[in-house]
């Protein structure tokens, strides 16, 4: 399948629907999980940004910043992670209303 006469609006038009789907979890979900899987969806949705437009230009950075974007998002969810675990061992619970009492 040849996609080099896709226009750029297709990729554009699904990267906003991702981004509107993840920024709806970060705003109304509870489950800290799903925040984070919600963040994550919304950083690919950049992702599919950075590749649509690098290919409208002919320019190489889209994708390079793709890299970059995705070294960020894994570093980003293994800090995610081990947070979640220590906090769900001293709460029991992966409710984001719970955590709000962690302040100090």
């Amino acid at each position: 399948m040849d996609l080099a006469g896709l226009p750029p609006e297709y990729p554009l038009g699904l990267a906003a629907a991702l981004f509107a789907i993840g920024a709806f979890g970060v705003v109304f979900r509870r489950s800290v999980i799903v925040v984070l899987m919600c963040i994550e969806l919304m950083l690919n949705a950049v992702n599919i940004t950075f590749v649509a437009f690098g290919r409208e230009l002919g320019d190489m950075a889209g994708q390079v910043m793709v890299f970059f974007v995705m070294t960020v998002a894994a570093a980003e969810v293994a800090v995610g992670l081990a947070i979640l675990l220590v906090a769900f061992s001293r709460r029991k619970t992966l409710d984001g209303d719970e955590f709000a009492s962690l302040r100090g």
